[in-house]
């Protein structure tokens, strides 16, 4: 199996901590956010990996070619960024040949078994899409999820002033190359304001308790860092 590692954000709202720094080498028990997901997706059985870059990319690619956790990497640069969907579409041709692959967005750290999400796609006969999603408390920050009593989608919206429900897209995908027939040519482009939309009655939504977290602010990053030295 194969993934998409989405890791080429500015992460402009945690300021200085990501000047110098890219968004997924922030250190977390000294081991960077990236290692985390390279610890995942090996356990997944995950073996190749598309991962785009741009703000301090050289860091990112001296990380990557020390092949962590024993996977291999092909770097996508984005001089320019092409946005989630945008950058889904270049990477078209890596995926070709395979029936499944995970989507993942760095800027998330997640305690997780990915394993659990294949076995639920396959339980759900393989949709184009199934999105990792947990309880919020804040869900007008997020993309939510309604979902009926099979676990489909039947409702998706980023940042609605009104949510219909607490469950948030966590930012962790698998998907079959069916997803591609909704992805957008042009960039840039979005998966969650213009891929998922069209999804509503197709995708499915696998519901965890396990600890999902978004580090899009230093408060949230910090949150995370208490989390590890807990546990």
């Amino acid at each position: 199996m194969k993934a998409l590692v989405l890791a080429a954000g500015v992460g402009s709202r945690l300021g200085e901590l990501t000047r110098n720094r890219a968004k997924c080498m922030l250190p977390i028990a000294g081991r960077p956010l990236l290692d985390y997901w390279c610890e995942m997706l090996a356990q997944a059985g995950v073996e190749d990996v598309y991962i785009n870059t741009h703000h301090c990319a050289e860091q990112v690619r001296e990380f990557i070619v020390t092949r962590p956790r024993g996977l291999r990497f092909q770097e996508g640069y984005e001089p320019v960024l092409l946005g989630s969907a945008g950058t889904l579409r270049r990477a078209h041709d890596f995926f070709k040949g395979d029936d499944r692959f995970l989507i993942i967005y760095a800027d998330n750290y997640a305690e997780m078994d990915l394993r659990r999400l294949v076995a639920f796609h396959d339980a759900k006969h393989r949709p184009p899409l199934v999105l990792v999603s947990y309880p919020t408390d804040q869900p007008q920050s997020c993309g939510i999820l309604e979902l009926d009593s099979d676990g489909r989608v039947i409702s998706f919206e980023e940042k609605p002033a009104h949510p219909k429900s607490n469950f948030a897209n966590s930012g962790i995908h698998v998907a079959t190359p069916e997803l591609f027939q909704w992805v957008p040519e042009q960039a840039p482009s979005d998966i969650g304001f213009q891929v998922l939309p069209q999804l509503v009655g197709k995708m499915y939504g696998y519901v965890t308790n396990e600890f999902i977290q978004d580090i899009g602010t230093p408060a949230a990053y910090d949150t995370v860092r208490a989390w590890r030295e807990r546990t």
